[in-house]
């Protein structure tokens, strides 16, 4: 593979100026800031919002790099995944022009990113036990093609991609691979993390929203090469993550322990809620699941979505997604909630 991250980027992105904040242009200590036309005399609330958040939330990169094993300079927050993901559109497609690649049945916004950014979105489904179809994507792989995005677990269908098919595209594909892992702490496979050094196309997403329990504070995190971390850098609005988060999440990284304690009990409870799904009348398939949710077909799921939703449970009718007919995503839910589900389940017969 002839890898060249120079003829990727945009003309424009090349060429640009980035903003350049008031805490960019300032570095050591300092005791009176009179630079960005804060509020001096404080705000209602503490710590210190008064003042612009760190625009490249140093502290807290610093602790994920402990925490996963890569460099500062190898970590871009956003504010939530699709931050990440627009800003890839953003730097590396040509409006108009370019296409990326994405695997139905998947995450929505890969393709909703790139209708806001007027890129067109090749399509190869997934076969039919949720692989990838290696033959059809060489196949449909163009010139213009700049991004491929693999969900893996994979978003509604729970599997882990093979990481043999992975790496074949990694290994020929000269543009930008996405592997986003934000279901990554649920599965027995590995991260792609480690391969970052291994390929300069590769970028690999997580997230504070899942086994983390953090999906209101909005962090995604990108791990890259230094000059794709360095575009994201470049492109991002300058204070993208607030002062809010950036110290929630300072906290919560500190607790690992109670993070690795929930990601055990959801894996048993996923486990057991698999096999009291499969034990119900009206179940057909309940697919095998690397993260905290489970695909079920299930007869009337349209019907069963419904009725569920009128006594407080909202489960995900995927019916109408490719591959996806007559299927309900279920996230897995405390010990009680499960409980709940399959006592309501149980009530529907197979016809």
């Amino acid at each position: 593979m002839n890898f060249n991250l120079n003829s990727l980027v945009r003309e424009n992105i090349k060429k640009m100026t980035p903003y350049s904040s008031a805490r960019h242009e300032f570095s050591g200590s300092a005791s009176i800031f009179l630079d960005a036309n804060e509020n001096s005399f404080g705000s209602p609330l503490p710590d210190n919002f008064n003042r612009y958040p760190d625009p490249l939330q140093l502290p807290v990169k610093e602790k994920l790099s402990k925490i996963k094993g890569v460099p500062v300079q190898n970590i871009f927050l956003g504010n939530g995944s699709d931050e990440a993901i627009d800003l890839f559109y953003r730097i590396f497609c040509a409006p108009g022009r370019d296409n990326a690649m994405i695997f139905p049945p998947t995450y929505g916004m890969y393709e909703v990113c790139a209708e806001m950014n007027d890129v067109k979105v090749n399509k190869v489904n997934l076969t039919k036990d949720f692989q990838l179809n290696i033959d059809a994507i060489e196949t449909a792989i163009d010139p213009f093609t700049k991004l491929i995005f693999i969900c893996s677990p994979n978003n509604p269908t729970g599997n882990s991609i093979n990481r043999a098919d992975v790496e074949i595209i990694l290994n020929n594909f000269e543009g930008i691979v996405i592997i986003d892992e934000a279901y990554i702490n649920y599965s027995k496979q590995k991260s792609f993390i480690p391969e970052l050094t291994e390929y300069p196309n590769l970028i690999v997403m997580q997230t504070l929203s899942k086994a983390w329990g953090l999906a209101g504070l909005r962090l995604g995190m990108a791990f890259a090469s230094r000059p794709i971390i360095e575009l994201m850098n470049k492109v991002k609005y300058p204070y993208n993550i607030n002062s809010a988060t950036q110290l929630l999440a300072l906290e919560a990284l500190d607790n690992i322990e109670w993070v690795n304690e929930h990601i055990a009990t959801t894996v048993t409870e996923r486990e057991k809620l698999r096999n009291e799904l499969l034990s119900l009348a009206a179940t057909e398939v309940v697919y095998p699941s690397d993260a905290n949710f489970l695909l079920v077909k299930i007869k009337a799921a349209r019907r069963i979505y419904e009725e569920l939703c009128d006594k407080g449970i909202i489960v995900r009718d995927r019916s109408k997604v490719v591959l996806c007919d007559d299927s309900l995503r279920i996230t897995i839910g405390t010990p009680e909630e499960n409980k709940q589900l399959i006592k309501e389940l149980s009530k529907y017969k197979s016809n």
